[in-house]
């Protein structure tokens, strides 16, 4: 594992950006999951990981101008980052705090708490639970939105460029100590964390526009350091200069579509 301050894909420009465009493309699923999981109106909502504050402004849509989010981060950029988007946004109801995730001490109660894609770089996932949950009500809904790569993997096999790509951001993030299938793993994690048998749901972003393509090089240009630090070689991906223009070729030529990580959801209520 390594250092838990550090964060795998940085918090370059350039990986704001792909956040930001990757956010764009789980809207749909992450809106519709936290609607089912009964996020709504009138709510007070803890944001785990903001990140650059995508998860948040959704949030903020959905509990609306009588609800409020509070969203936590350890990165100070980030926070910067996602304040000045929700000021753009002239959303009134959300403020972000810079914090560890496992040593938040924000007052509740919250009505919810909720992340994408942040548990699965927690090296105890299920103290971390167990500690923010201090600050939900009873009855206050817990939802998380992590990934499963296992059908990722599977189903890009047929796109011989796309799956060496795939497969090398497999390898680095292993080697960084990522739980590549926390997604499934969130049933036993709530257990641990003291919560009933979450309800639970996967879903997969397929696509073949240039937008969609270029997921793949996006994600190894942000990790072009972690690549270097676990003497990882990019040489069977060839020239990252034209990597995404290649990739989409493949997928075009393909006449099919490329898949993206598996988001798997789940969601259970304190008692």
């Amino acid at each position: 594992m390594s250092n838990p301050s550090e964060y795998l894909l940085g918090n370059a420009d350039r990986e704001h950006e792909r956040l930001i465009r990757q956010a764009a493309r789980l809207l749909p699923i992450t809106e519709g999951f936290f609607r089912e999981a009964g996020i709504a109106s009138g709510q007070r909502v803890l944001d785990v990981g903001s990140g650059v504050g995508d998860v948040a402004m959704l949030l903020a849509r959905l509990v609306g101008a009588g609800g409020k989010v509070v969203g936590i981060d350890r990165d100070p950029k980030s926070i910067r980052r996602a304040t000045a988007r929700v000021t753009e946004a002239n959303l009134k109801n959300v403020e972000f705090v810079e914090s560890d995730i496992a040593q938040c001490e924000i007052q509740g109660p919250f009505d919810a708490i909720a992340g994408r894609y942040v548990l699965q770089f927690l090296p105890e996932p299920a103290a971390t639970l167990r500690h923010l949950m201090r600050r939900l009500r009873m009855g206050g809904t817990v939802a998380f939105l992590e990934g499963s790569w296992a059908p990722f993997v599977l189903l890009s096999r047929h796109l011989p460029l796309w799956s060496t790509g795939v497969r090398l951001l497999q390898e680095v993030s292993t080697h960084f100590g990522v739980n590549l299938e926390m997604g499934l793993d969130l049933h036993r994690v709530f257990l641990d964390a003291g919560l009933p048998a979450p309800k639970m749901r996967l879903e997969m972003e397929l696509g073949h526009d240039p937008d969609f393509t270029r997921w793949v090089s996006d994600t190894v240009a942000s990790l072009q350091t972690q690549f270097h630090k676990f003497q990882i070689s990019l040489d069977p991906l060839g020239d990252l200069d034209t990597l995404q223009e290649r990739l989409h070729a493949e997928v075009a030529a393909s006449r099919t579509v490329a898949p993206w990580i598996a988001l798997v959801g789940a969601y259970s209520r304190r008692q």
